[in-house]
């Protein structure tokens, strides 16, 4: 199943704010297409899950439109894509943007020779990976991912692209939970690079 959970309450609502990524129909299309399913994974959690959105040719290929904007936009040479949900829009965004897509994955999961960047959980730490030549100095790469959450992985990729030499253009997601303040985890990570969502919940 893929999606989000996001807190079951009154004061969480999903919302569709004025912004720089496309429209509002296009917004309305993508929060028509996303599934609450309540008290999922656990009661009080409302799971959001875009499944529905990735089964929708038309919805999902104005999502994969959306992101290839962004790459054009921020002069991307390359895509991240965020273990696993992450590469399921990062990757058809840079084939329609005609750039290449690189995975980061979780510790262990790729062969060959990578660099690796741990990152605090609730409790305890996780670690994740990309290909250690995947990158080349100076490429300005994007991160995609589904999700924006707490930020932590996100921010271990951005130390990442930095760490192979690369220049971060940016994070695009599509889906913002506010409430979990990734955003501000993010900000020295990103160093002024822009940070697009295209529903905040």
């Amino acid at each position: 199943m893929s999606g989000q959970a996001t807190e079951q309450s009154g004061e969480h609502t999903v919302t569709a704010a004025p912004g720089p990524l496309g429209t509002e129909e296009l917004r309305g299309l993508l929060l028509s297409r996303i599934q609450d399913v309540p008290d999922y994974p656990q009661p009080g959690v409302m799971f959001k899950d875009i499944t529905p959105l990735l089964a929708d040719a038309a919805a999902f290929s104005a999502l994969t439109d959306a992101l290839a904007e962004l790459c054009v936009r921020h002069r991307a040479d390359k895509v991240v894509g965020l273990e696993a949900r992450g590469f399921i829009l990062a990757a058809p965004a840079a084939v329609r943007a005609g750039i290449g897509f690189v995975p980061v994955r979780k510790a262990g999961k790729l062969p060959g020779a990578t660099l690796g960047q741990s990152y605090e959980l609730e409790y305890g730490t996780a670690e994740i990976e990309i290909h250690a030549d995947a990158l080349e100095p100076g490429d300005r790469v994007l991160v995609i991912d589904d999700v924006l959450a707490t930020g932590g992985t996100a921010e271990a990729s951005l130390q990442l692209i930095r760490r192979a030499g690369a220049q971060v253009a940016g994070v695009a997601v599509l889906m913002e939970l506010g409430f979990l303040e990734g955003r501000r985890r993010l900000v020295g990570a990103l160093d002024s690079a822009p940070l697009e969502a295209l529903i905040t919940v």
